[in-house]
This record gives structure tokens, C-alpha cells and sequence, in this order.
């Protein structure tokens, strides 16, 4: 959901007046500090906004935001006025203007900051009662989709909140959401929905599971990994599903049609057919509301999609009206974060694991501590730059906190407790599987090892091969295929369709041989995308293998493919039918490698031996 900044919340005095106090600076002290912050704060929207790949949680976000605001309070002459939120837009999709400008959400984090929010909007609503509507917070990509006359006609991001990514396509091949309207009760001319597209914590375990199998690294939020599904750029991932929900609207005409409140848009977008808010509260009191807040934190960790926090809506239209705006975000309604989970415990090493690129990760191994219903003891640190940023080092006391609710990451290190003669990580020059020179390129935080006949590329490429997406080969695990690659049985794909039986008997005991012949005879008949899919390009999903195997029938002809097949004359557009520009480029270079080229030939030859 989108971020406004937080010092569009400040209302009242009351809410200044629950903010921690700002530790007095000098002028120049402070100046240098707001300039220190906006940047950082810039280069983690870069990061949230553009790339779904944040580097920090929220709540470090957060807190980043509430110093900045605290001081421009107290040092006035440092405020820029700049408090638009964050902008989604990616530059890769058409851009549409919405109807109704998209407003994001003001945030509290205390008892306190929400009571100030409650008792501001009955203040303003003079002697009129006002109900709130208590809704989960859900944590996705907000979203805003077009019914003109029932019909789905556009879905449209955030973006700046005044245009947004036209991402329909997308929506509409990853999210089982009606394109038309029941017409149960009276539907407008045109409507604007807002919502939130999600994903659910099954199916983010899901994708997880499927790429800890293939070796790689796990993504680490379901919202990262929604967000950057629905912006792929070749239309959606048949493999990912997308949830959506809706919440509230934008333009309606007729305007008379428009909802008289927010218990009025639920009970429209169930008439419609359409995914809403199940768990939503009605408070007539302030305690009634906190006792609702309270009670959606205690449920949060039941519900199968990821919240972070409850939002709070004066019901009433006619009292929003009355309540107004304030910058980006509305009077009527606020966000009430929920604190993350966080233990503190220390650094017992950090190794290094090696993906089927030859991209380097580094992890550390923690002190095993409990957090949030689970012990955790290894995190990662995701790369060298992250490591160098942090200053992580063996022996230190780290704080971590999970990630919606699944991935832990580390967020603070506590460098008072370090202990004496704790250095610096220095990162490895050489590979530690194969001992070839690691590569970094200027500019990228990957540290990569070149040598495609690195022992641990070579497991993780196989291990990604036999995985349930590509070649589905059941009993092909990685404890399976690291024996198999040790005992050099097995380098390259072809190789698992062509083991010899008396030496795999020896290696995993006959048995378990028996069992891989088998699944191997029956991974020859795997559809040919699969197989394309398994070579393990890099950037190239399912919806990209596929379109590839429709342009080239088989294995042998993808192997012959020129340069001049995947791009045109300028070497910047794709000639592939439904294959993005980047991912044909990628195949381009994936192919101008003789070693590749053979391995393609060698794997059709294989499973084509009958």
C-alpha cells in the first residue's frame, strides 16, 4: 500500500506531541542529518516503488520517515514541502490518469497517535455521531480498476496518485477476479475500484519451496514478489497467483449510485460479485475501535494473507466530505501499524552460498532464537554491499525481525556489544567451491564466480532442472544430485536422462536407482517448454519458455538459433512473438556461447533416445 509521508499525518498538535523527541542538534548538525536521511530515504523508495525489492523493513522505513519529520518540526527552515508519497511507476508500461485522484493513508504506531486521529475527526464532525469501520490492513500493490457499463475495462497502479502503470493485461492473467459485474443490484455507468493485489502466504511458500529447490534464494515478502509479478513485463506468470481485494472507489457516474458509506461499498461489492473486506468491524467509540484494532493484531498471524496493521475509516460519506484532505492523504482515515516481531541474538558465522548463476549470498549463521511462533538460525544478508552497509561481523549481537511474517531480516547491529578484535567480513577473492577468481561488475552489488564448471553452479543448474517447473523429475533432490555431481556422474542435463545404472546403484543404492531410471524415462515426455525453461536462462520465467517453444518446435532448432532470430538489426527489439525485449537479449547471449549451444543438442539428443 502506498506510503505517504508521515508528516502529512500531523493534524493536530496532538499527534506532534506523541512523537519522540528529537535529540538537539546544531543547525548545521541537523541540516546534514535531514540531507543524510533524504537521500537514504530516496534510494529505499527507488527500491520499494520501482524495483519491489526492498532492503529495509517498513518499520526501519518508518522510522527513517519520523525522524526526517521530527527535524523539519524542529528545525524549520529545513522543511522542503516536498510530502508527495512514493511513485510506483516503473517507465516499462503505458501510463493512464485516473479519474479520481488515489490518496494514500496517514500512519500511527501508538494507542495514542490512533486515539488523537479519533477524537480530531469528532472535533471536525461537530455534533454529527460518527461511526468508524475497522478493515486488516492488507499488504500488497495498490490498484485501481475501470467498470464502465459492468465490463472490466482497465486496471491501473497507484503511480503517483494522479496516473498510474496500466497494467490490465497483467491483472488480468494473474488475478481470478469477474470481468463483469453481477447485476444483483443497480451498476454505474462507470466506477473506479480500489484495492490491493496480494498474494497469500500459501502460495509465497509455495514459490519459495519451489525455488529453494532449484537452489536459488528465497524471495522475501510477499508483497515484493506480488508487486513484481503483476510489472513483469511479458503479460503474467502462469505459475503465480495473484489475489485482489477491494476496499473503497474513486469516480462513480452517475454520482447518485455512489456509495452512501463503507458499509455500503461492502454490501455492493458482494452484490457485484466481487472479492472484499470478509473481517471488517463496525466502532461507535473510540474503545470500540482500539478493542477492534487489538483484536485484528491477535488475528493477523491466522489469516492467509499478509496485513501490516488495521485501517480506520469514518463511515459516512457525507462526514468525509465534511473531514476533507490534507496534501495526499484523506481526514477521514488513517493506518494503524502494527509493531514488528524482534528478537536480538548474535552472529556465529557468515558463509557463503553459491546460486546456479554464480551469484555469491552471503548468510549468517545465528545463535538459534525464537521469533514470532518459530526458531530461526540462519538469515541472509543478501550481498556484499548490504554486509559492508550494515557493518555486519561475526560475534556481533544482531536485532532481526521477519519480513511478512516469513523472512527474517536483519535490522539493526548492536555495535556497543561487539566484541574486542571482531573485524570487518572481507569477502572472498576466489571462489570457495572451485577456487576460480571472482567477478564483480562496477555498479552491481553481485559478486559472481565465472567458471560454469563450478562444482556448486553445476548442482544448483541440476537441482533447478529437476525441479516441479521444468523437467519435474521426482526423486532428483539436491542431497541426490550433490552425490551424483560428486562422484562426477552428472554435469549438465543430458546427464540425468543418461545414467548408468550399475555406477548410480552404487551411488545411491539400488533402490533409489530404480526409482530415478524411472523418473527420468518418464522426464523425456515433459512438455518442450519445460525443457527450455530448465536451462536456466537468466530472467526467464515460464510465460518467457513458453513463448521461446512456440517459436522454436524443439530443442534441436532452438540450438541453431542466430542472434538475428531473437532481435532485430538494432539489437534492441524482440523478434520473438510474447518475449520481452530484455529476455530476448538474454537468449541472444545465453546462445553466442559455444559450451551452451552443445549443451542445448546434447540435452535433445538425450531425450529423444527412446
Amino acid at each position: 500500500m502506498s506510503r505517504a509521508l508521515f508528516g502529512a499525518l500531523l493534524f493536530s498538535v496532538a499527534f506532534a506531541a506523541a512523537l519522540p523527541a528529537q535529540e538537539r542538534l546544531t543547525p548545521e548538525q541537523a541540516r546534514g542529518r535531514a540531507e543524510s536521511l533524504r537521500a537514504e530515504i530516496a534510494h529505499h523508495d527507488e527500491l520499494y516503488f520501482k524495483r519491489s525489492a526492498p532492503e529495509i523493513s517498513d518499520a526501519a522505513y518508518d522510522r527513517l520517515k519520523r525522524e526526517l519529520a521530527a527535524l523539519e518540526r524542529e528545525y524549520s527552515a529545513l522543511a522542503t514541502g516536498d510530502a508527495a508519497p512514493g511513485d510506483d511507476r516503473t517507465g516499462g508500461f503505458p501510463t493512464l490518469r485516473h479519474r479520481t485522484r488515489m490518496l494514500g493513508l496517514a500512519k500511527t504506531y501508538t494507542e495514542a497517535e490512533l486515539r488523537a486521529f479519533l477524537a480530531q475527526a469528532r472535533r471536525q464532525a461537530g455534533a454529527a455521531a460518527v461511526g468508524f469501520v475497522i478493515e486488516p490492513k492488507f499488504d500488497g500493490l495498490a490498484i485501481s480498476v475501470t467498470y464502465e457499463r459492468g465490463q472490466l475495462v482497465r486496471a491501473v497502479t497507484r503511480g503517483d496518485g494522479t496516473e498510474g502503470d496500466d497494467v490490465t493485461a497483467n491483472f488480468l492473467a494473474l488475478c481470478a477476479v469477474p470481468r463483469r459485474l453481477a447485476s444483483a443490484v443497480a451498476v454505474p455507468e462507470v466506477i473506479e475500484l480500489r484495492g490491493e493485489v496480494f498474494m497469500t502466504y500459501a502460495e509465497f511458500r509455495r514459490i519459495n519451496a519451489e525455488a529453494a529447490a532449484a537452489g536459488g534464494e528465497p524471495f522475501a515478502h510477499p508483497r515484493n514478489l506480488a508487486a513484481g509479478t503483476l510489472k513483469q513485463q511479458a503479460a503474467g506468470s502462469p505459475h503465480r497467483q495473484l489475489e485482489v481485494v477491494f476496499y473503497g472507489w474513486g469516480a462513480v457516474e452517475p454520482a447518485a449510485l455512489a456509495p452512501a458509506s463503507q458499509q455500503d461499498l461492502h454490501r455492493l461489492i458482494r452484490a457485484w460479485g466481487l472479492p472484499g473486506v470478509e473481517d471488517a468491524r463496525l466502532g461507535e467509540t473510540d474503545d470500540a475501535v482500539w478493542r477492534a484494532v487489538q483484536e485484528f493484531g491477535a488475528k493477523r498471524a491466522k489469516w492467509p494473507f499478509p496485513t501490516d496493521g488495521a485501517v480506520v475509516k469514518v463511515d459516512a460519506v457525507a462526514l468525509r466530505s465534511r473531514l476533507g484532505e490534507t496534501g495526499d492523504v484523506p481526514r477521514w482515515a488513517v493506518a494503524y501499524k502494527f509493531p514488528p516481531d524482534q528478537a536480538v541474538t548474535r552472529v556465529l558465522g557468515i558463509t557463503l552460498q553459491i546460486g546456479r548463476t554464480g551469484a555469491l549470498t552471503p548468510v549468517a549463521e545465528l545463535e538459534p532464537v525464537k521469533l514470532g511462533g518459530s526458531v530461526i538460525r540462519r538469515v541472509s544478508l543478501h550481498n556484499r554491499d548490504e554486509i559492508a552497509r550494515r557493518d555486519i561481523r561475526v560475534g556481533d549481537f544482531v536485532r532481526i525481525e521477519k519480513a511478512g511474517e516469513i523472512i527474517p531480516a536483519v535490522v539493526g547491529v548492536d555495535k556497543d556489544r561487539r566484541p574486542s578484535g571482531a573485524g570487518p567480513f572481507v569477502f572472498p577473492v576466489e571462489c570457495p567451491s572451485c577456487r576460480t577468481r571472482l567477478a564483480a561488475e562496477a555498479g552491481v552489488s553481485a559478486v559472481r564466480c565465472p567458471n560454469r564448471a563450478c562444482p556448486a553452479q553445476v548442482q544448483r543448474r541440476l537441482e533447478y532442472f529437476a525441479s516441479d517447473d521444468c523437467a519435474d523429475l521426482a526423486g532428483f533432490g539436491p542431497g541426490v544430485i550433490a552425490k551424483l555431481v560428486d562422484q562426477r556422474l552428472v554435469r549438465e542435463p543430458a546427464d540425468l536422462f543418461g545414467l548408468e545404472p550399475a555406477r548410480l546403484k552404487t551411488t545411491v543404492g539400488e533402490k533409489t536407482a530404480a526409482k530415478l531410471l524411472a523418473a527420468a524415462a518418464q522426464g523425456r515426455a515433459r512438455e518442450h517448454w519445460r525443457f527450455v525453461l530448465g536451462l536456466g536462462v537468466a530472467g526467464v520465467g515460464p510465460a518467457s519458455a513458453k513463448a521461446v517453444a512456440r517459436r522454436f518446435p524443439d530443442l534441436a532448432a532452438l540450438s541453431q538459433a542466430a542472434t538475428a532470430d531473437w532481435l532485430d538489426a538494432s539489437g534492441a527489439s524482440s523478434r520473438v512473438p510474447g518475449l520481452s525485449d530484455e529476455a530476448a537479449r538474454a537468449w541472444a547471449e545465453f546462445l553466442a556461447v559455444p559450451d551452451n549451444r552443445a549443451t542445448v543438442e546434447r540435452l535433445h539428443a538425450a531425450i529423444h533416445i527412446r
